[in-house]
């Protein structure tokens, strides 16, 4: 990604260029947003932004030149200010301090995360230090601390172990332990321990315990040396901790995790950021916040070997894609991923995400993407959806059970397609969503099509109509079981009672759960939207009109 230098320029009032954006809430209820090459923004409503400036945006080599040269800088990649990625922020109430945790990227996987401390959310942020390692061989491992963290891992182990963990030939290679150190994703739990997810494709997303002291790494846990179940590749590691997701060169990126209702719920980017990369975020769920993660198919986030292009494969859950809305309203976004999660202090929750957009694309601005955000909902079985709607400042609003039954498009978010940038011979964008026209009846069938003729036999030449157009599936409430509509396995029901507007919607054979809410959808005034989730696929629906 290119360096931008016009910060103000770029927070562009309700849609800022910020690519891989964490948000925090201040507590005084305003919001802040960090993104890679120091790209932040604050709000007050998370609808219109202004940029936020410190020592950060201004001089970053002050705090941060030091651990640049000492370690990512080389000739080949010497721009520190290009090379500050994805941040992301949380309070410690242990150190009463703001902690950020920062990638400093460099050549071959060589990156550090290191840790920066503010009292205020907006700064300015003083360098603490490193926090973890990568890219390092046995050649420069001892400029790391790696070479510490396996030492005193190797004193307290039987000789074999000690031989296994010293042996650091694992680090080199990119379908085991060879990781990137970037993307890190803190995590504070309800019992106060402190944890950091990071890495990034190749060997895999990974968790270590953090000291709420420091906010540095918790050198009292020690990891055991463990391989996956095929022998080639390490699950559990002396330096990394727990590997939670990913591995064997399998595209997995920008994890973020959220806890609610008993849930961990861990969100990865498959695909590539580019405009054409087929970048999205996939959806995983677990009672710990080690894992195991599996999606609603019980498929495991971590591999167990290569998938060629599993940006088209079917596991973890999908949870948006690129839509053509019939009325064009907006702008068709491509490429949505490195998501974070808003949980509100009203207990609303939001997905923030970079996008780009299929019509907008200009070689030397880096495709043109803008920072989004949509409410998230957890369904009747346990899973977050996104809502349809861009959050324009009016959330998803409760509707009549009565108001329900009518006419929408319904887009299926299928992860077996992304956009490519291709048109059929119709001017149809390959990989781009078009909505289905259904009809939710009041007596429980949804209805889709036009009437259909046909005849009885073949004696009789005279056709007629039916009775109405065909049946593609059978819908109702979630609180109230319908004669004749099969229940499905997706998951466990979570909580004691269901929203009255929670549906589970049996489409075309496949069962999704669903929640109705009324929110402005694009330019057009409030209407009833829908959003869930079934089959590993996210589903939104618009009403018509």
């Amino acid at each position: 990604m290119p360096l931008h230098n016009n910060h103000a320029s770029l927070i562009n009032n309700t849609a800022p260029h910020i690519h891989d954006p964490a948000i925090v809430q201040d507590h005084d209820g305003s919001y802040a947003v960090f993104g890679t090459h120091r790209m932040f923004a604050h709000s007050d409503d998370l609808v219109h932004w202004s940029p936020l400036t410190n020592n950060l945006t201004r001089n970053p080599e002050a705090e941060l030149g030091a651990i640049w040269e000492q370690w990512p800088a080389s000739p080949t990649n010497p721009d520190l200010r290009g090379n500050t990625w994805a941040p992301d922020v949380i309070w410690n109430p242990t150190m009463h301090r703001w902690c950020m945790y920062l990638s400093l990227n460099g050549d071959d996987l060589r990156s550090v995360i290191v840790l920066l401390v503010a009292e205020e959310l907006t700064g300015d942020w003083t360098y603490v230090g490193p926090v973890i390692y990568s890219g390092f061989t046995g050649q420069d491992i001892a400029r790391t601390d790696a070479n510490d963290v396996l030492r005193e891992a190797a004193a307290t182990s039987s000789p074999m172990d000690a031989a296994r963990i010293l042996d650091v030939a694992r680090y080199m290679s990119r379908k085991d332990t060879r990781i990137n150190a970037i993307d890190a994703a803190p995590v504070l739990c309800e019992d106060g321990t402190m944890w950091l997810a990071f890495g990034s494709w190749f060997a895999g997303i990974w968790m270590l315990r953090l000291d709420p002291a420091t906010g540095l790494r918790d050198r009292s846990i020690r990891y055991p040396l463990i391989r996956d179940t095929t022998g080639n590749a390490s699950v559990s590691d002396p330096y990394y901790g727990v590997k939670i997701a990913g591995g064997y060169w399998n595209s997995g990126e920008g994890a973020y995790l959220v806890q609610r209702d008993g849930w961990w719920f861990l969100m990865l980017s498959y695909g590539w950021l580019g405009r054409t990369g087929g970048y999205q975020v996939r959806e995983f769920r677990a009672r710990s916040p080690l894992g195991p993660f599996v999606d609603m198919h019980g498929n495991p986030a971590i591999a167990l070997g290569e998938t060629p292009h599993n940006e088209t494969g079917r596991t973890g859950v999908r949870m948006l894609s690129s839509v053509h809305w019939h009325d064009g309203s907006d702008a068709i976004e491509v490429s949505q991923g490195h998501n974070s999660v808003l949980q509100r202090n009203d207990g609303r929750m939001f997905l923030v995400y970079h996008t780009r957009f299929a019509d907008r694309f200009h070689p030397d601005d880096d495709e043109d993407f803008d920072m989004r955000v949509r409410e998230l909902v957890m369904t009747d079985n346990g899973w977050l959806a996104v809502s349809p709607a861009l959050y324009r400042g009016e959330p998803m609003q409760p509707v009549d059970m009565a108001d329900i039954p009518g006419d929408y498009d319904i887009i299926i978010h299928d992860p077996t397609t992304c956009f490519t940038g291709d048109t059929d011979d119709t001017g149809r964008r390959d990989g781009v969503g078009i909505p289905q026209a259904i009809t939710l009846q009041a007596d429980g069938r949804i209805i889709c099509g036009e009437a259909v003729a046909f005849s009885d036999t073949n004696g009789l030449t005279a056709s007629r109509m039916t009775d109405g157009a065909p049946t593609c599936g059978l819908w109702r409430f979630a609180a109230c079981a319908r004669p004749g509509l099969p229940e499905d396995d997706a998951g466990p029901v979570i909580g004691s009672a269901h929203a009255a507007s929670d549906i589970v919607m049996h489409l075309n054979g496949m069962p999704y759960h669903m929640r109705a809410g009324a929110q402005p959808h694009d330019a057009a005034p409030a209407r009833i939207l829908l959003t869930g989730v079934g089959c590993n696929q996210a589903v939104w629906g618009v009403r018509r009109g």
